[in-house]
């Protein structure tokens, strides 16, 4: 018998589940903590506790990640340099430390609109090559005509081997500031994707497992291994994909919206007739407005691991991801101590960073282009979670929380602090991790907030509870003000919000918020079995798919009477054709769309099941002549994943 395992990598948890290909069925599933910045330990933990005569036989391995969505969101990515040709904004993020706008781009048409300033490239290469891990290239109208894209790459590669990512190999989409956007944080995953991804290839082949590695899409869709490795901006979001799928798969509602609370973040996302909604502008995350074709989603960075602390009276959760204190307590005893000991912190030095739940623990991630004071910090951190009082022990100053935060995005420390998570465990609603750690987090926090434990953590469970169902209302109701939506759901009124379709929960502790839920939105909601690993189901139940886009434009002279085109191009992913006339145009257009989609399929190691191709036509001819002004052909394949 075949079997397919499924594995969802988290912030968090790091999820695997194994389906019988013959039924469908689940025979064995499992969950276990994220290791970090080392994701070996965390998947070799979960194949272990899979069963292992059944592991054997498994012979496709599909996975799903948030990492990405993580990174983008906690701003922890690499370091890239932009390069931006032609006519582009310039970025308005201060993020993006290492950019360049240079002369050079193309028309509308794919003609050159001026010549490429190369030597201004090689210049700026050169400068930042030491400080970046990878460049980021879009250039105006690339879409029409790549030329000046592959350029630079070549340039880039010729006087750095680094890796190089181009705009349009990642979206067909006009705007080229967006594109460039989109490139600046593929390259920025780069390291990240790769990481996982050897990790997972090089567990399975260490294990004797022979199957097929795929990997999901934030379309909902599956690509191969090595296919998925060029595209790593394609995998942001795969964790709401994956739940999406698998929440239709477990609670076998084909239209349902979904609501997974993860450690990082809550997403919202919609089925209809078993298909994902897909955004219409390109996936959000963290701000950026990217041109990645993705799931339609609402997002926030409140998740079970969000840190929540406290500054002048007022209790805070996120944006940050921390290791919960009653997660950090079984592998760091002396924590329990130290919390019970407590700090000497002013009131007046409290924010995000300076806690007394929070402390602070250095990861084996190596520095790159560290300052002094950042260097001399880090020396003062080791491999035993230390207080903020700690760290200056021997100082009259407290860290900088400045610094502290540099550290943190450059992932050289990490920290360790009160989540929701935590106060789940006070409630007694989670008892997975230490419940005396958590206890003692929170009567550390209530001091500087003035309440008592309980009221606390169900505050905190409010707002968590809360938050999930802002974003499904934001999610259903796009066109009301999210503000607007708050005043309803804090006010005392004789009405409330109902929800028509079945809401579907997913993730580790969620069971626990369902009667919040409840006090917020009237919805039949459903707790599917094996919701805890949903995502990792999800990895497993997608489909290959894959969309192009071709464009046929003919140009006309200027006298009203020429009805006869003076050329005639096709516009592609690879570049733009010259064509005779109107008929050869239409052959090869479609000739073209059919081939790369089966290219697309072998590449992503799509081409062994069953492949089908739908290719639809919009003809724009304002001018009633016998050639279109215009001719869009979209082509969608859809691959069966055979199992």
């Amino acid at each position: 018998m075949k079997y397919s395992l499924g594995i969802d990598a988290g912030g968090t948890y790091t999820d695997a589940v194994l389906i019988s290909d013959a039924d469908g069925k689940i025979v064995d599933s499992t969950k276990a903590r994220t290791t970090y910045p080392d994701l070996l330990i965390g998947i070799q933990n979960a194949f272990n506790a899979l069963d292992q005569s059944i592991l054997e036989k498994v012979e496709l391995v599909s996975v799903s990640t948030t990492l990405a969505t993580n990174t983008i969101l906690e701003k922890t990515g690499y370091p890239v340099g932009l390069i931006l040709v032609g006519k582009t904004d310039t970025p308005k993020n201060s993020a993006i430390k290492y950019y360049i706008s240079v002369d050079g781009g193309h028309s509308s048409g794919g003609n050159e609109t001026a010549p490429l300033d190369i030597d201004s490239v090689r210049e700026f290469v050169e400068a930042v090559k030491n400080k970046v891990s990878a460049f980021a290239v879009s250039s105006y109208f690339s879409v029409r005509n790549p030329e000046h894209e592959l350029k630079v790459k070549e340039v880039i590669t010729e006087l750095t081997g680094m890796p190089v990512v181009c705009g349009h190999e990642l979206s067909q989409s006009l705007g080229a500031y967006d594109r460039g956007i989109t490139a600046f944080l593929n390259a920025q995953l780069l390291p990240i994707a790769n990481q996982f991804m050897n990790t997972v290839a090089s567990e399975v082949k260490r294990r004797g497992i022979d199957a097929k590695l795929m990997m999901l899409k934030c379309d909902g869709s599956i690509v191969g291994m090595h296919e998925a490795l060029k595209h790593p901006i394609e995998s942001i979001f795969t964790g709401p994909a994956a739940s999406l799928v698998g929440a239709a798969y477990l609670s076998d509602e084909p239209s349902c919206v979904v609501i997974d609370v993860g450690g990082t973040s809550t997403d919202v996302s919609l089925t209809v007739n078993g298909l994902p909604q897909i955004s219409d502008v390109g996936a959000i995350v963290g701000g950026w407005q990217t041109k990645v074709e993705a799931i339609k989603m609402e997002t926030s960075a409140m998740g079970g691991d969000s840190h929540v602390w406290v500054m002048n009276h007022v209790i805070s959760i996120g944006p940050r991801r921390v290791v919960p204190l009653s997660v950090a307590a079984t592998k760091y005893p002396r924590i329990i101590k130290k919390l019970k000991q407590g700090q000497s912190i002013s009131r007046l030095k409290l924010g995000e960073n300076i806690q007394p739940t929070k402390f602070f623990i250095r990861t084996e991630q190596k520095p790159i282009e560290l300052t002094q004071r950042e260097e001399e910090l880090l020396n003062r951190i080791g491999d035993q979670p230390l207080t903020v009082s700690e760290i200056y022990w021997d100082k009259n100053i407290m860290p900088s929380p400045m610094l502290l935060d540099s550290l943190i995005q450059k992932r050289l420390i990490q920290a360790i602090g009160f989540t929701p998570t935590d106060a789940l465990h006070v409630l007694g609603d989670y008892d997975e991790w230490s419940t005396e750690a958590a206890v003692l987090g929170a009567e550390q926090l209530c001091i500087f907030a003035d309440m008592e434990v309980k009221e606390l953590c169900k505050l905190v469970k409010e707002k968590v509870a809360k938050n999930m169902v802002l974003n499904l209302l934001s999610y259903l109701m796009e066109t009301v003000d999210t503000k607007e939506i708050e005043k309803g759901l804090d006010g005392d009124f004789l009405a409330g919000f109902k929800v028509d379709v079945p809401v579907v929960l997913l993730g580790g502790p969620v069971r626990a918020y369902t009667e919040e839920i409840k006090k917020f939105v009237s919805a039949k909601i459903l707790l599917p079995e094996y919701a805890e690993v949903g995502n990792a189901v999800g990895s497993l139940a997608g489909k290959g798919v894959k969309r192009i886009e071709l464009l046929i434009r003919a140009t006309f002279g200027e006298s009203k009477y020429n009805l006869k085109p003076t050329s005639i191009t096709v516009f592609a992913p690879d570049g733009k054709h010259e064509m005779k006339n109107y008929e050869e145009a239409i052959e090869f257009a479609e000739e073209l769309g059919h081939k790369l989609v089966m290219d697309y399929m072998r590449d992503a190691e799509l081409d062994d099941g069953n492949i089908s191709i739908e290719m639809t036509k919009k003809v724009i001819n304002p001018l009633n002549t016998g050639v279109p002004l215009e001719t869009k052909y979209a082509f969608m394949g859809i691959a069966e994943l055979n199992k």
